[in-house]
């Protein structure tokens, strides 16, 4: 049965404060997923000691990697990562749109692979929307367009996940599940699945949206000790098969 999360790891700074990226990996290996999207990653970046934190949790939890810069500042980037365990294809990395009346928005991104599932190529996107609401509706508009959602290289099995700063009564979750259904309505099993911020979970932000030849499982916000401490945000977790 395969396992995939999604994780907004905020840098690897938790709610103490504290930079550890081990204590995140750690979060991650004792759920023991096959497939990994993280968020808010920093590669090379001075605020948290130069470190490749793509590469040193994938490294941790022995998976093969993709990371995109969804933002360069000269050597230090930031950005999001798909990690797995099974054979895997890069299919595309790219920048989403920002919103064109307001400047100098963070830059968001996403980043696409085909994971190789019993003989099936599965395709996983992560992406990490913005914060203001027109500009997220931008960006949802461009997921589920012809570069992404609506290319001819996503048909089958697929699953798009990440942080979208934007809860299942807004435009951006009814706009892609108007391309994929969301995960959590097919879950069997209604389990807690709010992620922010992590102290007290009460908004369900991150999101799991699937294609039909997904077989949701189950669908879960685990909540801990070390999850409520690790980041501001908790996984968000997802087994399910393939059809």
């Amino acid at each position: 049965m395969p396992r995939i999360i999604t994780y907004n790891v905020h840098r690897c700074v938790g709610t103490d404060r504290r930079l550890d990226v081990g204590r995140v990996a750690e979060v991650i290996a004792r759920l023991q997923p096959d497939i990994v999207a993280l968020q808010e990653l920093d590669v090379g970046r001075a605020r948290t000691g130069g470190v490749d934190q793509a590469h040193q949790i994938a490294r941790r939890l022995k998976m093969a990697f993709h990371f995109h810069p969804a933002l360069r500042v000269e050597e230090e980037l930031y950005g999001d990562a798909i990690l797995t365990t099974y054979p895997e294809r890069l299919i595309q990395t790219g920048p989403l749109p920002g919103h064109p009346a307001i400047p100098r928005l963070e830059p968001r991104g996403a980043v696409w692979l085909a994971a190789e599932i019993d003989g099936k190529p599965v395709q996983i996107i992560n992406t990490h929307l913005g914060l203001v609401p027109k500009e997220q509706q931008i960006q949802a508009a461009w997921l589920a367009g012809p570069s992404w959602l609506g290319h001819p290289m996503r048909e089958g099995p697929s699953i798009l996940l990440g942080d979208f700063n934007a809860t299942g009564s807004s435009v951006v979750y009814r706009t892609l599940c108007a391309k994929l259904a969301a995960a959590r309505r097919l879950a069997p099993n209604k389990s807690p699945t709010s992620t922010f911020p992590s102290a007290l979970p009460v908004l369900r932000i991150d999101h799991i949206f699937v294609s039909p030849e997904i077989k949701v499982l189950d669908v879960f916000a685990p909540f801990d000790p070390l999850t409520r401490i690790a980041s501001d945000h908790l996984p968000l977790v997802m087994d399910f098969s393939v059809a």
